[in-house]
């Protein structure tokens, strides 16, 4: 296919404001409008969750945003494609809300973070029903990445060229972290200095909102627990969870990319840097999701048990989609990243180029809860946890409330915390709407089965390194197989002794098997593909965030 032949949102001489004139659907965008129109419509107030001293809860009415957090353009120095391209690429899957979390580099900080904001200005103009935020990918002292962004300000921009100066693993060269090196302390302690300093920013009103979120945390093994657990605790209103399921989600696509590529491009091994305390199977995925997730009984689940939110995400972690013709235009004589902050503009090719990404939106979508539209909405979703996610366009939508069956309320959602007294009889419902078309890869998913997963709440831990949480565990698994439509499952659960949490997660059904922590815990998890054969479209899941039950005098 031409330059002159390329679909409208492919183009990147067309204006991202232009795509309702060149015929791109907005039809997911705009049913998400009219939703907004009649459910904030019926007034701003938002109805108070139930404060700590009364049993029940009452969360607000949602509705949810779809968005991607991890999205690489022109201004990061290994990708390729136009911001224009993301932003319309974006648009055509639905989302509407993204984040651009350009890669740290001197280029970046000196040059590129400058002119990227300029296009993000114009593009929220164009776009007002597209949230556009400007965001970083910080290279963690002594660990792996994480995005971080903030709420549109006169010194967003400002904020995280500060940050990305002073504290960037790479720009400082502080990344050792291997157990017992001499600056590892150093480094680790850095990392927390750094969640705090954007604490700070945000309680000095320099910036509206900031939030950072870890990625891809177990590719390469050198995020430990003792390292997540730090960063969560350095300030938890700022670093509120990580990737569930990192990007990439296309490298094992048959016949793509060799027979030893894995979905997430998780084919590392455990090097001098990793923790040691991980085993092999760690860095592999799980239907596509991070063994940390992914393990019923496992590290999120252990940071779970301890009481305390940390939200999961997925996204596209885009820089090169696969089947795309693309390629990176050539350097003008005597020009680099290092000095321009920004690659040249791609050039088609007409054949397909190397890549393992989906575009935004294309097959992984993070889905935030809000009360109204809007960039600190999005935020505020993501900081309660009102959070679920799914690949492949899996479902329309789903809804969770869990509540005492003697209370008439709404009962509380996802992030939330419901206080009961020991012995109470509870309802968790769950409102689930089926994919009503097919997905971007032609298929009409279906849901196979809904998994309930309990743990029960014990409190901070002694040891910080745990990865184990051994009360965690699937305690119902229902069958939806050809169920179409909206419908509710209603699940009873009785409060006992202790506190406890409760999530959910389901699958197409096309491949699963004995969790990781055995069949005992979770007998129908999610499994590796076997290297070279992941097709990502055949092997689809839905997580969503954890309900809290707080147990009076436990």
């Amino acid at each position: 296919m031409s330059e002159q032949q390329l679909p409208a949102w492919a183009d990147p001489s067309v204006s991202p404001g232009d795509l309702d004139a060149q015929g791109v659907s907005r039809r997911g965008l705009l049913r998400r409008a009219g939703l907004f129109g009649a459910a904030f419509a019926l007034g701003s107030a938002v109805p108070a969750a139930a404060s700590p001293q009364r049993h029940g809860g009452d969360d607000p009415r949602l509705a949810y945003l779809v968005g991607d957090h991890h999205v690489h353009s022109v201004y990061s120095h290994d990708a390729k494609y136009t911001f224009t391209q993301q932003a319309r690429a974006a648009a055509k899957y639905g989302l509407d809300w993204m984040v651009f979390n350009e890669h740290s580099n001197f280029g970046h900080a000196e040059h590129g973070a400058r002119l990227e904001h300029a296009e993000i200005v114009k593009a929220r103009s164009a776009n007002p029903r597209q949230l556009i935020f400007q965001g970083l990918e910080w290279y963690i002292p002594a660990a792996e990445h994480c995005t971080v962004f903030a709420a549109p300000g006169p010194h967003e921009t400002d904020l995280l060229t500060r940050f990305e100066l002073a504290y960037d693993g790479k720009l400082l060269n502080y990344t050792e972290g291997a157990a017992g090196a001499t600056d590892t302390a150093r480094n680790e302690a850095h990392a927390v200095k750094a969640v705090k300093w954007l604490a700070e920013q945000r309680r000095s009103g320099y910036v509206d909102d900031v939030l950072v979120l870890a990625n891809h945390p177990l590719r390469l093994g050198i995020d430990s627990p003792h390292e997540m657990r730090a960063w969560r605790d350095a300030a938890p209103e700022i670093m509120i969870g990580m990737e569930g399921a990192p990007g990439a989600q296309g490298a094992a696509i048959p016949g793509w990319r060799g027979t030893t590529s894995i979905r997430g491009e998780y084919e590392n091994k455990p090097s001098a840097q990793s923790w040691p305390g991980y085993p092999a199977d760690a860095y592999l995925t799980y239907g596509g999701f991070d063994w940390a997730t992914a393990t019923v009984g496992g590290l999120w689940d252990s940071m779970l048990a301890e009481g305390r939110l940390f939200t999961i995400t997925t996204n596209s972690d885009n820089h090169r989609t696969v089947f795309d013709t693309w390629k990176n235009g050539d350097w003008p004589a005597g020009q680099s990243f290092d000095t321009t902050g920004k690659l040249p503009d791609p050039v088609n090719t007409d054949t397909p180029q190397a890549g393992s990404d989906f575009w935004p939106g294309e097959f992984s979508r993070t889905h935030v809860g809000v009360t109204r539209y809007g960039y600190r909405a999005v935020m505020a979703g993501l900081r309660a946890g009102r959070v679920w996610l799914d690949h492949g366009h899996l479902l329309d939508g789903l809804d969770v409330r869990l509540k005492r069956d003697c209370d008439s309320g709404r009962g509380v959602t996802l992030g939330g915390r419901l206080r009961v007294r020991k012995g109470e009889k509870l309802t968790l419902y769950v409102t689930v709407t089926s994919a009503s078309r097919p997905n971007p890869q032609g298929i009409l998913p279906g849901l196979a089965h809904v998994d309930v997963i309990r743990g029960a709440v014990r409190g901070p831990v002694s040891d910080q390194d745990t990865w184990r949480a051994p009360d965690t565990r699937v305690v119902r698994t229902q069958d939806v197989s050809g169920r179409k439509g909206t419908y509710t499952l209603r699940v009873p659960l009785t409060a006992g002794d202790e506190s406890f949490y409760v999530r959910l997660r389901g699958s197409d059904g096309n491949r699963h098997g004995a969790g990781y922590l055995g069949a005992a815990i979770d007998p129908n998890g999610p499994v590796p593909h076997t290297p070279g054969d992941g097709d990502p479209w055949a092997d689809t899941w839905f997580y969503s965030n954890p309900v809290f039950v707080d147990v009076a005098g436990a």
